[in-house]
């Protein structure tokens, strides 16, 4: 790597942000210096970075002065305010935030599959929702030599992608249920502790929800087939870490499982789990703490001649947030964009 880098985290105390600290240090990030920011409840608190404490500070207009990169793990509304603001000061923003990335100039980028858009970025990079990352991941390799026409995905999407106080609640829940009391909800619309929700964002007209309509408007964008036929249902589950995806994939001619599973074997930031008879398969217990996608129980579709079927499972905070947006970074240096 080139240079060391000036670096801003807005949104450090969170789940995401404290993933960001973690991995830039595992992965020895070129960092110059690190500003800590955060909304001012935080103000204050000291981070261990390796064995320096780092004092977090206030995210405001100002906060960007210097910087190089600004990684941003915060709520929608803070990278609605404080994104632009980074931006003209001349550090490029890598924001996790749904916010920009239906902007046309703005690219949504996984780095194994559109690491080429990072050439036409304007200061601002967006990465895609935390569900969404390891499909397109696990979809492209077939992709590329078999080109997909229809996607049909269920995903069952861990709490931690919701933020700290919905882990929270899902322990204080579970506790609650475990010693005969009544769960109270205040995170989610109902119990989340022992039970399923098929309701994550806003209800739209159309009768999906707002997350659901991401896979389809995310996908299409990152895989630049504006065409391509997708549907999903999102349903939240009483898991912290880790969210799986049931996908169902219609190809533009026949391939094997066999065939399907080759591909994977050699995809970049893939690891096939896939041995029915010792019950080897992809589970979200498993997958937390780790950076590779796993993928298993590939199978022809019997509804569909090309068609086939997979699990898909990997960590929300680490290749579904953080971890994808250090990879930006790191590709952003070796291809001198920044």
């Amino acid at each position: 790597m080139s240079r060391a880098l000036s670096v801003a985290i807005v949104g450090a105390t969170g789940l995401v942000g404290r993933e960001l600290i973690r991995l830039l240090l595992q992965r020895r990030f070129p960092i110059k210096s690190l500003r800590l920011l955060a909304s001012s409840r935080s103000v204050g608190k000291k981070l261990l970075v390796g064995e320096q404490e780092i004092e977090v500070q206030e995210a405001n207009h100002n906060s960007f002065t210097g910087a190089d990169i600004a990684f941003f793990g915060a709520t929608p509304e803070v990278s609605r305010n404080l994104v632009p603001a980074a931006a003209r000061a001349g550090a490029v923003v890598i924001d996790d935030s749904p916010v920009w990335r239906t902007e046309p100039n703005v690219p949504i980028v996984v780095p194994e599959v559109n690491g080429d858009d990072l050439a036409e970025h304007r200061g601002v990079i967006a990465i895609p929702s935390s569900f969404i990352t390891p499909i397109v991941l696990a979809l492209w390799p077939i992709h590329r030599l078999n080109p997909v026409k229809r996607i049909i995905v269920d995903s069952y999407q861990a709490v931690s992608a919701t933020g700290a106080r919905a882990v929270a609640e899902l322990t204080d829940q579970s506790r609650a249920v475990l010693d005969g009391n009544k769960a109270m909800p205040h995170i989610y619309p109902h119990q989340i502790a022992f039970n399923l929700l098929p309701e994550i964002e806003v209800f739209l007209d159309n009768g999906y929800t707002k997350e659901e309509w991401k896979m389809v408007q995310e996908t299409r964008k990152i895989m630049h087939e504006p065409d391509l036929l997708v549907s999903a249902t999102c349903v939240r589950v009483p898991v912290f870490v880790g969210h799986s995806a049931a996908v169902h994939a219609e190809l533009s001619h026949p391939m094997t499982a066999e065939e399907i599973r080759d591909i994977l074997r050699e995809a970049p930031g893939i690891t096939v789990q896939d041995e029915p008879t010792i019950s080897l398969y992809p589970q979200p217990w498993t997958a937390a703490g780790h950076d590779t996608t796993f993928v298993g129980r590939l199978r022809q579709d019997l509804s569909h001649p090309n068609g086939f079927a997979m699990w898909v499972v990997s960590d929300n905070l680490r290749k579904g947030a953080a971890l994808n947006s250090i990879q930006i970074a790191e590709e952003l240096i070796a291809r001198n964009l920044i």
